[in-house]
């Protein structure tokens, strides 16, 4: 294929609650509208399978029996993300935890009002991976009322598998971003970075950073997406499963890797571990920036391409 016979083409959309973009080269609009409708159509199949507010998803099917407290037989897709979600609660010392979600139900970011401790309390009792049991393909909740959410995963996963339809497609060139969950399909048409911001998590339209990606995927963390303020104290979305309450160091982190569901579990981890969270990012050996609540800025973000 002659790099000269290609045209980009772009599509804009929303899934999952998010504005998405696809952004690729093709030879002829036919072969872009293809990849895009594949896309398109996969990312509407996963919101579907995967959704938390759609009563008719295969998750809400899980939930139904969670909450009753019994077991149930899973596909093999919804096997990996468990198997995924599994690992990802070991390496975070029991911080990624998908059963937290439940904790929403007390958390409520369309409101400026803090739920009562006894509330959060009460959640707690339902948190915990380790309560439930987890042997491929049995689902099994021995104690009744808990609740499980692949919000952590799901968006994230949807980029790599969408970056690979595309290069099924005969796509070689260009960009997924699923609400800033983005999964590079290959460079420019000449072969150059493509230029990827940052967003400042104090300024919605602001641009904290720049980085040049010809390869892999990039995910962010913040608690800029959902929060309240209450008496001028800023309360984000991301909950610790542990304590109930939301992270309160890290205003956020962003992880480059060569899966979009790498980068996003480690930047979701980096919150979690408050504190510690940029000493753990230093270990794992991949590019990262985090800014903490005091303004500070930390990390490296030019192993896969300079961060400018």
């Amino acid at each position: 294929m002659s790099a000269n016979a290609l045209s980009y083409f772009k599509r804009v959309f929303n899934a999952m609650g998010s504005p998405c973009e696809i952004l690729l080269a093709a030879e002829s609009k036919s072969q872009a509208d293809s990849a895009i409708k594949a896309v398109i159509s996969d990312v509407g199949r996963l919101e579907a399978k995967y959704s938390r507010y759609r009563n008719d998803s295969f998750l809400s099917d899980i939930n139904r029996i969670a909450a009753d407290g019994g077991r149930i037989i899973v596909d093999d897709e919804t096997a990996g993300l468990l198997n995924y979600a599994a690992a990802c609660y070991e390496q975070s010392g029991g911080l990624f935890d998908i059963s937290s979600g439940i904790l929403r139900r007390v958390w409520r970011m369309d409101r400026n009002e803090l739920p009562e401790p006894g509330q959060v309390k009460q959640m707690l009792e339902h948190v915990g991976w380790h309560k439930l049991l987890w042997n491929a393909p049995v689902l099994e909740f021995p104690q009744p009322g808990m609740e499980l959410d692949f919000g952590g995963v799901v968006k994230e996963y949807a980029a790599d598998r969408a970056a690979g339809l595309c290069w099924e497609a005969g796509i070689r060139y260009g960009v997924i971003n699923l609400g800033g969950d983005i999964k590079i399909i290959g460079p420019r048409i000449d072969g150059g970075p493509w230029r990827i911001g940052i967003r400042d998590p104090r300024n919605k339209d602001g641009v904290m950073r720049t980085v040049m990606m010809r390869e892999g995927a990039l995910a962010s963390s913040g608690d800029y997406e959902r929060c309240i303020t209450v008496d001028g104290v800023r309360f984000g979305h991301v909950l610790n499963p542990k304590t109930g309450y939301p992270v309160r160091h890290l205003t956020a982190v962003s992880v480059i890797a060569d899966f979009c569901v790498v980068a996003g579990s480690a930047s979701t981890i980096a919150m979690l571990k408050e504190h510690d969270g940029p000493k753990w990012l230093a270990g794992l050996g991949l590019p990262y920036m985090w800014v903490d609540v005091r303004k500070r800025v930390g990390g490296q973000l030019g192993k896969r391409g300079s961060g400018k």
